[in-house]
């Protein structure tokens, strides 16, 4: 997973690369170029489009009705 991170000011940037190194995760910095950060990003989100309609050609989705009816009867129990 890729996650871009735009921080505010420096401070917020420390306290997130201290966070990300408390948790031993690795991280880059710094990015080659913001193309190639789109191209990552266009690649990924293709790639979950690609795996959402082989999911529903499989007939692994919810019916619109079906999650109506469990909020309506969320509702009802609360």
């Amino acid at each position: 997973m890729n996650i871009l991170v735009n921080t505010r000011n420096e401070q917020e940037e420390k306290v997130i690369l201290a966070f990300l190194d408390s948790l031993a995760i690795e991280y880059k910095t710094e990015f080659e170029e913001d193309e190639q950060i789109s191209k990552n990003f266009i690649h990924e989100y293709n790639r979950s489009l690609d795996k959402a309609d082989s999911e529903i050609e499989n007939g692994n989705f919810v019916h619109q009705n079906d999650v109506e009816a469990f909020f309506d009867k969320r509702r009802q129990s609360i």
